[in-house]
């Protein structure tokens, strides 16, 4: 097993790049994030590695963090979901984004990564939901719970209506979250609508 490569970046395509160490020239797929994260050919980088044998091949999976590659083990797991579905995945969505999507049961948002298709996302989201807060990425960005989906009331009407304006569930909800604490219980869907705009707007 390939734990990590450290060697000369010598190529950078769309989709992976080769890795020369002593003299021999790995090839790796990788995320979009990943290869953007590599330096500019020939320089000295070190890349994490996750190998999957087949069959017909072994094949290399680089990631520039260790964060990513505990997604892509994560999302492979998911039945329907392979290497190449995972990469696409964490090319469209951070760790950071990942966890709050999948708090917010916001399938949108996963379907926006090539082969990602709504029934897919349903799936994912009903295997991975629980395991998110646990996942690398929790503590960066805004985690919304699991038990938080709305349900009615006024939440669900203005999330309803952000939606309908073309606002992501995974932004929408935090800032309509925040107004509503602000509010108080008495709040009402326009005022909490007018809030909410305003501060997605910003």
């Amino acid at each position: 097993m390939i734990a990590f490569l450290c060697g000369l970046v010598i190529q950078v395509e769309t989709g992976s790049c080769v890795v020369d160490v002593n003299g021999v020239g790995y090839l790796l797929a990788a995320s979009t994030r990943t290869l953007a994260a590599l330096p500019s050919p020939p320089e000295k980088a070190r890349i994490l590695v996750e190998t999957v044998v087949r069959e017909d091949a072994i094949l290399l999976y680089g990631f520039a963090e260790s964060a990513e590659r505990a997604w892509f083990r994560l999302l492979t797991a998911v039945q329907g979901v392979g290497a190449k579905v995972a990469l696409a995945i964490l090319s469209t969505l951070s760790p950071g984004e990942l966890v709050a999507v999948l708090s917010a049961s916001d399938k949108a948002s996963l379907t926006r990564a090539p082969g990602v298709g709504g029934r897919l996302a349903e799936r994912i989201i009903t295997e991975l939901r629980d395991k998110a807060g646990r996942m690398p990425g929790a503590g960066s960005e805004i985690v919304l719970p699991a038990s938080a989906t709305p349900e009615g009331g006024v939440e669900a009407d203005a999330l309803l209506a952000l939606a309908g304006l073309g606002f992501r569930r995974v932004e929408a909800l935090p800032v309509l979250r925040r107004v509503l604490e602000a509010h108080g219980p008495g709040a009402t869907l326009d005022a909490v609508l007018r809030d909410s705009l305003r501060d997605l707007a910003r």
